[in-house]
């Protein structure tokens, strides 16, 4: 990564970007002359077709963009080639009622490539061609590799050894990674195209969800992927090994597909054998010179990898205040702050902790969740006063010694999810860590909980890991069965409260 990034954003282009995805266009496609948009296509393609004109933005600044018509199956069945797919510019050929979605162009700044920001756009269309009920994505993409093997091998050939990874082609290679499939060869496609000695391959994505019916896909995300690491405690020599752990699980669990990655409490604890000749009050505010550090990278990562990252806890020094805090670093590059309210005897009598003052939820692109920080989740009040916020998903990163404080968490965890009609994620650290003070031992299970109704598990349990072995779980929860155990489960428990004889509000509010 280049440079620091605040936030990304993923939008319908507007007109007022022109400027922007000029320059980005530009620097993009510098081998090709004049390889831009001209301000009157911009107009158009908004003007028929604004749905289907895609940009990201980092910082404020367009840097990549996914622009697209829907055409008649017939059109794309044809011989064509660019000019006549665009219409020589006139996009005389899109029609509203057709059945393909037609990728026009798609690029992003050779200042952010890296960052799978490319998949971003892609990803986009696919729900684009969902909810609208077209048949699939077309395009015909470029094999910019190619004019180096033209010599020895055919199109053809070229494209079969760039599936079977024998060759790499920038473009083709990350098509074929995003379920495109190779449907022909389109020869003179694109004119001035060198590099591809104006070779394209047809490629399609197919929508398994079209109805020839005109059925909408509902807009709203239900299914929700959590992906939860269970941390195996071990010596680490410095931050980078924390990071090439930390980033390795993060690749795991967005590999499925996963909406969240959550870690455990204090899993950086590992970092603290360089202080142990320290006192234990001392060696962890030494620790806590880490977490600024560690929470730029966790934001690079999900940004990176398309991924929420709740980051378990570390320490964090603040006027001269230690507490246990951690952040949720959304894929759109922003972060936010939680903090441990309730500190336990232990950590006041060794480290001197104390504990946060705000009850909090926080919006992200799944939802409202809420996050709270091991001993937390034993004071129902504050899951209670999250619930009346619109929390669906509390997600707890705890640190337990025995299996007799794990039971409190699980256990408490498992009333949360009750009470509250919301599923609850817990994960945790294991195994042995030698030449820490004060973190000799660890037991966990993580775990999703789930309230105890007909369209849930019959003991309450989504998903648990195997007790105290360095693992990932992935588990799917459905937002819609939340909705309708609020209105109509055999028991209602947010509902029936009786609110004229008590309440949990909170108190600095």
């Amino acid at each position: 990564m280049q440079a620091k990034i605040n936030k990304v954003e993923l939008r319908n282009l507007e007109f007022e970007d022109y400027k922007q995805l000029k320059n980005s266009m530009v620097e993009s496609y510098p081998a090709m002359a004049d390889s831009y948009w001209r301000v009157e296509h911009i107009e158009k393609l908004l003007e028929i077709f604004p749905e289907g004109q895609l940009v990201i933005l980092v910082d404020g600044k367009v840097v990549g963009s996914a622009l697209s018509l829907i055409v008649d199956e017939k059109l794309v069945d044809k011989k064509h080639n660019y000019l006549q797919i665009v219409g020589d510019y006139t996009f005389s050929t899109h029609n509203k009622n057709g059945e393909i979605l037609y990728g026009i162009d798609v690029f992003i700044h050779p200042n952010y490539r890296g960052l799978r920001l490319g998949r971003r756009l892609y990803d986009a269309r696919k729900e684009l061609c969902e909810q609208l009920n077209l048949k699939a994505i077309v395009f015909a993409g470029r094999i910019p590799n190619y004019a180096q093997h033209a010599k020895k091998l055919s199109p053809k050939n070229y494209i079969d050894k760039v599936k079977h990874k024998e060759l790499h082609d920038p473009v083709l290679s990350f098509q074929l990674s995003n379920d495109f499939h190779v449907i022909r060869i389109m020869k003179n496609y694109l004119e001035g195209d060198e590099a591809s000695m104006e070779f394209a391959v047809l490629l399609e994505w197919n929508n398994v969800y079209y109805d020839e019916s005109p059925k909408l896909i509902n807009l709203d995300k239900s299914i929700i992927r959590i992906g939860l690491i269970q941390w195996q405690m071990r010596q680490l020599n410095n931050i980078e090994a924390l990071f090439e752990q930390s980033e390795f699980f993060i690749d795991v669990v967005s590999g499925y597909g996963s909406d969240f990655a959550l870690f455990p409490e204090l899993f950086i604890a590992p970092l603290m054998a360089d202080y142990n000749h320290l006192s234990e009050a001392e060696a962890i505010r030494e620790l806590a010179r880490h977490s600024d550090p560690i929470r730029k990278r966790f934001q690079e990562f999900a940004i990176s990898y398309n991924i929420n990252i709740i980051t378990g806890s570390m320490p964090y020094m603040e006027n001269g205040n230690l507490y246990n805090v951690g952040f949720l670093c959304k894929r759109d590059g922003t972060s936010e702050m939680y903090r441990k309210i309730h500190i336990t005897p232990n950590e006041v009598q060794h480290w001197g902790m104390k504990g946060g003052s705000e009850i909090k939820t926080f919006d992200t692109d799944c939802g409202k969740i809420g996050i709270l920080i091991c001993y937390d989740v034993e004071f129902p009040e504050v899951s209670r006063i999250m619930s009346d916020e619109g929390m669906n998903i509390l997600f707890v990163p705890f640190l337990t010694d025995t299996q007799n404080a794990y039971i409190r968490v699980k256990h408490c965890a498992q009333a949360r999810a009750i009470e509250n009609e919301c599923y609850v994620a817990i994960a945790g650290c294991v195994g042995n860590l030698p030449k820490v003070n004060n973190m000799d031992i660890q037991y966990a299970q993580a775990a999703v909980f789930t309230p105890s109704d007909f369209a849930f598990p019959s003991n309450g349990i989504k998903a648990e890991a195997t007790p105290n072995t360095e693992m990932t779980l992935i588990v799917d929860v459905d937002l819609d069965l939340l909705k309708d155990i609020h209105e109509h489960g055999s028991v209602r428990i947010l509902k029936d409260r009786r609110h004229d004889l008590y309440q949990v509000k909170k108190l600095n509010s």
